[in-house]
């Protein structure tokens, strides 16, 4: 399972927005397939690792890091062709959270007289598609926040200024995040101030899984702007990719405007001048976006953070010191009292070129 797991980890970057899932295929001790999934439309990971078995599939237990399907979606049932391959014993990480599946591969592997276990390296598994499984039980995107700081707390100088505040080491890890997520969350003021592209710029052979050549995926661009500021000109809507761009209703004209010039406009509910960014994400989730990477300013990433949307924190830690009146990481007024505090879990700690990477899941 934990070969099926590394296997499954190939597609990190490719398999939206379907789950990451990896395949091995054991017959008398010996590996006689392995397979993954490499992107949606394209064979499932079983499917894969069958045609590299041929025969010796017959008689073979299956190692699958996800319930193998049991509905006929862009390809058909992957429980089918287990049967269909003579698999006589399937190990399962862990159930299919999507309630068109939820359990019923299962019971079809089962009542065809199919060996079942459940449960092999689970935590592993579901560490591998956190936005995948979020989306199926609660109807979220897992929500990840990116800061780069100095080891001061600073994301700016008091003008703005912030570039560059990280390593090229680290901005180049970045654009890994980028590539994994399926869209980028970003403020109005952001986009004002920096004019940022919120695009992956890595080629193919440098992301896991993926070819020479390989066109690199993109993640949709998402602007939260309540009033409609983003200028026709700006940098992202000019690259490839979508660009969304939630707002309050303000209007036709300025969203005529925008769309004529390639942008996708979503009219948000929201109160006192303020998007609902629940709202937001779970019309996000709706649209099939598994992790969104948050790269914003202060305010917004405060206001996520606040309002219990956050799921993890990705800061980059830069060895420099840059003063009392430059930038702070998250703006969070209320908090005023030690019980009010909000509580992090850090799961990683590793250098980044001279960086420190800390990576930190908030609790629940």
């Amino acid at each position: 399972m934990a070969r099926a797991i590394r296997l499954a980890r190939l597609g990190l970057c490719t398999t939206h927005p379907n789950p990451r899932v990896g395949c091995v295929l054991v017959r008398a001790g010996e590996v006689v397939g392995e397979g993954w999934h490499r992107r949606a439309g394209e064979p499932h990971a079983e499917r894969n690792a069958i045609s590299a078995a041929g025969d010796r599939a017959r008689g073979a237990t299956a190692y699958v890091t996800l319930e193998p399907c049991c509905h006929q979606g862009k390809t058909p049932p992957c429980a089918d062709a287990l049967l269909q391959a003579g698999v006589t014993r399937v190990l399962v990480a862990m159930v299919d959270p999507n309630p068109l599946v939820a359990g019923k591969g299962l019971e079809k592997l089962r009542a065809a007289g199919v060996e079942v276990e459940v449960g092999v390296l689970e935590a592993e598994a579901r560490r591998l598609n956190p936005g995948f499984v979020k989306r199926m039980e609660r109807g979220l995107p897992y929500v990840r926040c990116k800061l780069a700081t100095s080891l001061d707390g600073r994301t700016a100088m008091a003008s703005g200024e912030s570039k560059w505040i990280t390593s090229e080491q680290a901005r180049r890890d970045v654009q890994r995040l980028r590539a994994r997520s399926s869209a980028i969350l970003t403020g109005i003021g952001t986009l004002l101030a920096d004019d940022p592209s919120m695009n992956v710029r890595l080629e193919a052979e440098e992301l896991p899984g993926m070819e020479p050549g390989e066109r690199v995926r993109q993640p949709l661009r998402v602007v939260v702007d309540s009033r409609l500021r983003t200028p026709v000109s700006a940098w992202m809507l000019s690259l490839p990719g979508k660009t969304l761009i939630a707002c309050l209703d303000r209007g036709p004209h300025g969203r005529m405007q925008l769309e004529s010039a390639g942008a996708h406009v979503y009219v948000c509910p929201g109160s006192g001048g303020r998007l609902d960014l629940e709202s937001l994400l779970r019309h996000l989730a709706r649209e099939e976006i598994n992790e969104v990477l948050v790269e914003a300013g202060p305010t917004l990433s405060g206001a996520l953070l606040q309002a219990s949307l956050v799921d993890e924190i990705v800061l980059y830690l830069a060895p420099h010191l840059m003063g009392d009146d430059a930038r702070g990481l998250f703006r969070l007024p209320g908090l005023e009292k030690m019980q009010d505090r909000i509580a992090l879990a850090i799961r990683d700690l590793r250098m980044v070129g001279p960086d420190l990477r800390i990576r930190a899941e908030v609790s629940e």
